[in-house]
């Protein structure tokens, strides 16, 4: 391999870097202009957040749906990513569970709205439950095994069970600005103790 290869296979690989991390940068630019504004936000606003031209966006995600489905798995890889970091960094197991739910809120809000947008003949929306179960309920399982080894938590609560019940406890928040989720699923995550 000669001097000139090598660079040619540098280059080629901090290009994709580089795309890859502004791809990283618009969709966490969409993610938060949905929490503020839903998932219908004009295509301008997420354009400005991420500061790129619209054009660009398109480029990218050719129609909403194919963005909010971008955003959606971005967030879900990231919500998984996320699980043994916490599990590394907190000072306890539970407060890694708890910091997790947290994440899991947030995702939450973002994904209000995403049935009204996404019609159920769209290809890609079939698949997403299945990705979101899949991906995360061996991150939250992992979390509350951890929490319970440690005697910081009982030890009879499964995942999904935790999972479904953050997200009925959501349902609603972003319409009745008197009704804190958050606060009712720090109260939950509370309640787990042993």
């Amino acid at each position: 391999m000669t001097d000139r290869d090598e660079r040619t296979g540098h280059a080629a690989r901090s290009g994709r870097s580089d795309a890859r991390r502004n791809k990283e940068t618009l969709l966490d630019a969409a993610a938060a202009v949905f929490v503020t504004s839903g998932v219908e936000a004009p295509v301008r606003d997420i354009a400005a957040r991420a500061g790129v031209g619209v054009g660009t966006i398109y480029r990218h995600f050719p129609t909403r749906a194919d963005l909010i489905i971008a955003v959606y798995r971005h967030q879900v890889e990231s919500l998984a990513e996320a699980g043994p970091t916490l599990l590394e960094t907190s000072a306890t197991a539970h407060a890694a569970l708890g910091q997790w739910i947290g994440l899991f809120v947030d995702f939450l809000v973002t994904k209000h709205g995403l049935a009204a947008v996404l019609k159920p003949d769209n290809a890609g929306f079939d698949p997403l439950h299945a990705y979101f179960l899949d991906r995360l309920v061996p991150v939250c399982t992992e979390l509350l095994q951890a929490a319970a080894a440690a005697g910081e938590i009982r030890s009879d609560l499964q995942a999904y069970e935790l999972m479904r019940g953050v997200g009925n406890l959501c349902i609603g928040a972003e319409s009745d600005p008197r009704y804190d989720a958050r606060r009712l699923v720090g109260l939950l995550v509370q309640g787990l103790r042993a």
